[in-house]
């Protein structure tokens, strides 16, 4: 395969288009509270600025992945960004929570767009040989751009109002659209049927999974409406799966998950996310709850992470060269569980400097583990399948992380109601923010100490949880992956097959 001569250049590009998706839902959990008074948005209000997108995006990927192989990745990209771009300006100005969902959503539809064509186009331009380095800078990328999400939305709000945290994805938009146009070849794989049934039931599926894990929480499994959306989601999911074994010219091509590194890689990430999703949700709220930081501190708090990622990943491409997906992989989920170790032994009165030291071990872990596993699956996909290859990396990773938040959320709300004190009120007994809120206003100084602790306690516990999650998800790593032996190859059929212009 001939070397890109501008391919470090398009690297920036999608880059840049990844950026924008990331940072934009770091900044929203610093705008949520300006924007409820200055709407008067509703608790459901909020919940559906949040869940809108996040229902619309994941149910989306597999669809967007499909559309970008048959028509074009540049081209779906660009589209995705300029629905993205839209659809930020519609956030920007609304004048109403109904506004506002409806550009979220919109947002939605964008990122999904233009999330798997990112990773596809990167796999296309770049060979064996350059592709992991710069699969490890994109990653690099996106844990920047997690962490300064809080910390730009913090001082745009500061600044300016609500509305500029959206604004922001604008000019990026524009950015990156124009140097996409300019520096990106076009690539596609061959022609196939379209298959509209597949993209039905894959969408009606996947959002109704990814609702069913948002409301299981709030509502439990009993609830009715859970129960409804579980059965559309097992009903749909199946359908897909029944479909796309019978259809000549499925969507998605299932036979992928025969290969022992596509499978091994997707259930590395699934169980790897669930532990991430509920790291975030719970150690946000003891830096910000237990600890007393800003939403703008606690964003600038998870720097160590960030930091020794970025290092990592600059290792761990060359590392990955030389031994091998498999070693990456398994050593740095073990790191990972171990993180969860340190974060589950935080007690009240703990500063920073555990934290940091916790962060660290995890960024190390990620660091290792994630390029590589990521770098295990897509090196399975046909390149003419790129697209919905990378599609399903990106399902697989957000189900597994809304799986943790789900999950582990539900571990620390029942756990953090167990462990207060049965003295204290009923209103305070739900969460640690009921818990302070209830506290503040009676000036009752115990019960704000009880709640700590009882958060700590129940944090302990869901962190436990997301350190056996992740050891499984090394145990599997360590069972399915097989590193390919290097040698001279002749270029595959596939990759022939792929077209590619300028």
């Amino acid at each position: 395969m001939d070397r890109h001569p501008r391919r470090w250049l398009i690297l920036v590009v999608l880059c840049l288009s990844t950026w924008v998706l990331v940072v934009d839902n770091g900044v929203l959990t610093v705008a949520i509270p300006p924007l409820t008074n200055d709407l008067g948005a509703s608790t459901q209000d909020i919940q559906w600025i949040i869940d809108g997108y996040i229902l619309v995006f994941a149910g989306l990927l597999l669809t967007a992945g499909s559309l970008s192989d048959r028509y074009g990745r540049r081209r779906v990209m660009i589209i995705g960004l300029l629905v993205f771009g839209a659809a930020s300006l519609v956030a920007t100005y609304a004048a109403s929570p109904a506004e506002l969902i409806a550009g979220r959503v919109l947002m939605g539809v964008g990122g999904a767009l233009v999330m798997p064509s990112t990773l596809s186009i990167l796999i296309t331009v770049f060979d064996d040989t350059e592709r992991r380095k710069a699969m490890s800078i994109w990653s690099s990328v996106l844990m920047v751009g997690m962490v300064g999400g809080p910390v730009v939305g913090g001082a745009l709000i500061a600044k300016f109002w609500w509305g500029s945290v959206f604004l922001i994805n604008v000019p990026v938009v524009v950015l990156a659209i124009v140097a996409a146009l300019t520096w990106m070849p076009e690539s596609k794989g061959p022609w196939r049927k379209p298959d509209p049934l597949g993209a039905v039931l894959s969408v009606t599926g996947m959002t109704a999974l990814v609702w069913v894990i948002i409301a299981l929480p709030q509502h439990g499994l009993a609830h009715p409406g859970t129960l409804a959306a579980l059965a559309v989601a097992v009903l749909g999911l199946v359908g897909f799966v029944i479909w796309e074994i019978r259809t000549p010219d499925p969507m998605v091509p299932l036979q992928l998950f025969r290969d022992r590194n596509f499978s091994g890689g997707s259930l590395s990430l699934v169980l790897a996310q669930v532990g991430n999703g509920g790291l975030l949700l719970a150690l946000t709220q003891y830096l910000q709850f237990v600890l007393g930081y800003s939403p703008t501190q606690a964003g600038l708090a998870l720097a160590p992470m960030a930091v020794a990622v970025i290092v990592v990943n600059g290792v761990g491409a060359t590392l990955g060269q030389k031994i091998g997906n498999r070693p990456l992989v398994v050593s740095g989920l073990v790191v990972l569980a171990a993180a969860f170790g340190v974060l589950a032994t935080l007690s009240a009165d703990d500063g920073f400097p555990m934290v940091a030291t916790a962060l660290v071990l995890f960024g190390i872990g990620a660091g290792l583990a994630q390029p590589a596993a990521i770098a295990a699956l897509m090196g399975a996909v046909p390149p003419e399948h790129a697209g919905v290859g990378s599609a399903l990396n990106d399902t697989v990773q957000q189900a597994g992380a809304a799986l943790g938040v789900a999950a582990l959320g539900s571990v620390l709300a029942t756990t953090f109601t167990g462990a207060m004190p049965a003295s204290a009120p009923e209103a305070a007994r739900h969460s640690i923010a009921d818990a302070l809120g209830v506290a503040a206003r009676a000036g009752d100084a115990g019960l704000a100490a009880a709640a700590r602790d009882a958060f700590t306690t129940a944090m302990s516990v869901a962190f436990v949880a997301g350190a056996c999650g992740v050891l499984a998800s090394a145990v599997l790593a360590l069972l399915l992956l097989r590193d390919r032996k290097a040698g001279p190859v002749e270029e595959p059929a596939a990759s022939r097959r792929s077209t590619t212009t300028s």
